[in-house]
């Protein structure tokens, strides 16, 4: 029995080292190489909303639009107070009077709601010049990965209706992008594009 239970120890003993070694060989070998292939792909929305510098555009665009929801909300709460105040008035004066009263007050709140269209209309203007800043500097993150894998293109990965999922790169670009860009801080700003000509 004793030699027996010896066996079964010295057998457990050799499979944990054989294990031990084979755990150390993968270990130490080294990763394979990227995929070296004539197209990657990439997944443009989670190169914008994955990645530092596209984390901190949404957060400005969410922020500024939070402001303008509560300046919005001020706004209105003043006019409603406002008009409940000519209502009231109202009741004391004629029509000929009231109307002067009453036209001036439309003419503000169209006046009002021409402006904060506007600002909603610049803001999203800012968000689009940002977004283009965002692509216009990944750009030469993205010729980097293609030149290392030996690429010729890189397209979008919604594109593509069948293909090797290890050609897709858009995990290395966002680490990438973190590397080069940070937040994007010191990236310049995209030039403003003309405006079009009236038709």
């Amino acid at each position: 029995m004793a030699r027996f239970r010896n066996g079964l120890f010295s057998s457990a003993l050799a499979v944990l080292l054989g294990l031990t070694a084979l755990t150390a060989a993968a270990q130490t070998q080294p990763s394979p190489p990227p995929l070296r292939s004539p197209i990657l792909t990439v997944d443009e929305e989670r190169l914008f909303t994955e990645s530092r510098f596209g984390k901190a555009i949404l957060a400005a665009r969410d922020a500024d639009a939070a402001g303008l929801i509560a300046e919005n909300r001020k706004i209105e709460a003043d006019l409603e107070a406002e008009e409940r105040s000519l209502t009231d008035q109202r009741q004391k004066m004629t029509k000929a009077e009231f109307a002067p009263l009453s036209e001036a007050f439309n003419a503000k709140v169209e006046g009002i709601r021409k402006a904060q269209d506007a600002k909603s209309q610049e803001l999203t203007q800012r968000f689009d010049d940002q977004r283009r800043r965002f692509s216009d500097a990944a750009v030469p993150v993205l010729g980097q990965v293609m030149t290392e894998r030996g690429a010729l293109a890189i397209v979008s990965k919604r594109a593509i209706l069948i293909g090797a999922e290890n050609v897709d790169i858009t995990v290395e670009a966002i680490a990438r992008l973190d590397a080069a860009l940070g937040d994007g801080g010191n990236i310049p700003a995209a030039p403003t594009p003309a405006p079009k000509p009236a038709p």
